[in-house]
């Protein structure tokens, strides 16, 4: 399995649970992430870079991957409309929209090649249309519409590649107490590691194209 982002937080977690129950990970993160100690592979990648992913494929070219977790992201500015900046917002659309699509892209002959043929990508219920404003004023616009995009993103994904028997998922981590959930998060990283894992390890083709929070609920779109 190859997860992204996963130097640090949820990534990180997921990581090493994973390689605690004795799955081959590939734990990819930018220039600079330490070497890990878990018997996890760790692999170069910086999402917002098109060559460090066609670089990463040509690496892994012949690797089986049975599970790719999309989870490299970033929250970019919580100023509101006011604060709302070009070069930010469209960094955070590189890296949260874009840099899934590229990574699933890059490794589709490996997870060809795979035998649970399942891409997670963490998601937001901050991007949920119908959700995501409910309970939550804060004024994170590009992450906002970045994780709304990822969710079509999910929807394509899982269309296009059904054929193929690759399930495709959004995952909502929860308000997950990391650095980028911040102090008044609630959940903690472990047990959101541990409930996407379940979600991520019962999912077959027919769950492909939905869209779940960690502890198993339905977010709506």
């Amino acid at each position: 399995m190859l997860i992204t982002g996963a130097s640090r937080g949820l990534g990180r977690a997921m990581a090493q649970q994973y390689a605690a129950d004795g799955w081959r990970v590939i734990a990819c993160g930018r220039a600079g992430t330490p070497a890990a100690e878990d018997g996890t592979v760790v692999e170069t990648l910086d999402v917002a870079h098109p060559i460090s992913i066609l670089d990463l494929a040509r690496r892994l070219n012949g690797v089986a991957i049975d599970v790719l977790i999309n989870n490299a992201g970033i929250r970019g500015d919580t100023g509101g409309l006011q604060m709302l900046a070009t070069d930010d917002f469209l960094d955070v659309m590189r890296i949260n929209t874009l840099g899934p699509l590229l990574v699933t892209r890059a490794l589709l002959s490996n997870l060809l090649s795979g035998s649970q043929k399942i891409v997670a990508n963490i998601s937001s219920r901050a991007g949920s249309i119908a959700e995501g404003t409910l309970d939550d004023d804060d004024g994170d616009y590009a992450y906002r519409c970045s994780k709304a995009a990822l969710n079509m993103a999910t929807a394509k994904l899982a269309q296009d590649l059904r054929a193929d028997g690759i399930a495709v998922l959004s995952l909502h981590p929860g308000w997950v107490k990391t650095d980028m959930g911040g102090d008044e998060a609630v959940v903690p990283v472990a047990e959101s590691a541990a409930g996407l894992r379940r979600i991520i390890d019962s999912a077959t083709l027919a769950d492909s194209g939905s869209f779940r929070a960690f502890d198993g609920r339905t977010v709506s779109w």
